[in-house]
């Protein structure tokens, strides 16, 4: 006893942390921060994943939004020839489609196989 009363004298923080409450409210501290299932970086790395989550669900809501002005369009029988046209080169029964390619709009690894 007369050590711990010597230390105390030395230095008067350990006479506060020598408190239960005081030594309580530490412990439920570090508990909390680094040992528990909800700790403080546990609960940063959840946050990171919702961010991410959310970000994917703005994304995708964008890209719903589009295809749905896309259907739209198609509905109309013009918008539909014209997409078939352009994307499946559909052409009608008495005429001839010419597909012109230039050479910046082919990808590199077909310009290689093409020229061998």
């Amino acid at each position: 006893m007369k050590f711990f009363k010597k230390l105390t004298k030395r230095f008067p923080i350990l006479k506060i942390l020598g408190n239960r409450y005081v030594l309580v409210i530490i412990f439920v501290g570090v508990w909390l921060t680094f040992l528990d299932n909800y700790s403080y970086f546990e609960n940063r790395i959840l946050d990171k994943k919702i961010e991410e989550l959310e970000a994917n669900k703005r994304y995708y809501i964008q890209e719903i939004k589009k295809d749905s002005t896309s259907i739209r369009q198609l509905n109309n029988p013009d918008q539909t020839e014209k997409y078939a046209r352009e994307k499946y080169y559909m052409k009608r029964d008495n005429e001839d489609v010419y597909i012109i390619e230039f050479e910046d709009s082919i990808p590199a690894e077909e310009q290689g196989t093409k020229s061998l």
